[in-house]
């Protein structure tokens, strides 16, 4: 099944949307920061990013979700620089570090997808894409008229701005929004951003109405469609609850969703006592009975004797 790209390609609009996306950089206007830098003369504001996207690396990855790993692992790539800056990010040498990333043009960032297709990936899964979404789109341009023709993962954070996800609209096929937050209080406290909660309630609504449900293949491949996912984080137990009641009752109850157990304190979070400890296996358990209880019905479950194994010893 081709990516929806070529579909948006062949009526002509592929072009037009890598045209106006590249004026929101100018001044940037693409999320919710609003930092109204001209990343077109080279300034940079708070993803530290300028005109052309910055890769820290690629290659297979076989540790994401089953739908999406294949046989051959998901075509990841790791896009340096963020828009939303948690500060327990696992991985802020990729998020807060742009200088030592290799910059990329178009022809550069499509060649990453082209390779990473004929090395049998089941998708190009692009993380933190949220910052380089006009780069992106012109990368898909070009990776379209070479043939390429699996599927594009938006693989964010939920801190995206619907004028942005307008222009994403019939070139993303599955979108991976992390809900993070679902507090104002919170989502200012851990990312500088009191209005998260309500950009990712608008964006998952609007990523749904987009793609719709997760949809497989005859291999359990997924092809097109929304994933959530959510990140447990010490003693927030009552948020995840809000956030998943959002996804059955303002999204569908058929939404898949992968809750995610493995957070360790990291990144910047030294300074946040709450957040110097993992996740209990009861947090865990009550969560997704939680889940199950309110009519989530697909769940990504891994063998649970297994997981407690690696994270609860």
């Amino acid at each position: 099944m081709p990516i929806v790209a070529q579909h948006v390609h062949a009526q002509g609009l592929l072009q037009k949307r890598v045209q106006a996306a590249r004026r929101l950089l100018s001044p940037c206007t693409l999320c919710p920061r609003q930092c109204r830098v001209d990343r077109l003369a080279g300034e940079k504001g708070f993803c530290a990013t300028a005109s052309q996207a910055c890769i820290a690396s690629y290659g297979p990855h076989f540790g994401e979700e089953s739908p999406l790993v294949g046989k051959n692992g998901s075509g990841t790539i790791f896009v340096a620089g963020c828009n939303l800056g948690c500060c327990f990010c696992q991985n802020k040498d990729i998020s807060r570090d742009t200088d030592t990333a290799q910059a990329v043009d178009a022809r550069d960032f499509a060649a990453i997808m082209l390779e990473l297709q004929a090395r049998g990936c089941a998708n190009i899964n692009v993380v933190t894409p949220s910052h380089v979404a006009p780069q992106l789109l012109e990368a898909l341009l070009v990776a379209v008229e070479a043939g390429l023709d699996i599927p594009l993962v938006y693989n964010c954070g939920g801190y995206e701005s619907l004028a942005t996800l307008e222009l994403l609209a019939g070139c993303v096929d599955i979108y991976m929004p992390d809900m993070k937050f679902w507090s104002a209080v919170t989502a200012q406290r851990y990312a500088n951003a009191s209005d998260y909660p309500e950009r990712m309630r608008e964006a998952v609504i609007c990523m749904h109405q987009q793609v719709g449900e997760l949809m497989l293949d005859e291999q359990g491949r997924a092809r097109s469609g929304l994933l959530v996912r959510h990140l447990l984080m010490p003693d927030m137990l009552a948020e995840t609850k809000e956030i998943l009641r959002f996804i059955a009752e303002q999204i569908s109850p058929s939404t898949y969703v992968n809750i995610m157990a493995q957070y360790r304190p990291c990144g910047d979070s030294a300074g946040c006592a709450e957040l110097q400890r993992s996740i209990g296996a009861q947090e865990y358990r009550e969560a997704l009975n939680f889940a199950k209880q309110i009519g989530l019905s697909r769940l990504d479950e891994p063998d649970m004797d297994r997981l407690f194994r690696l994270l609860f010893k």
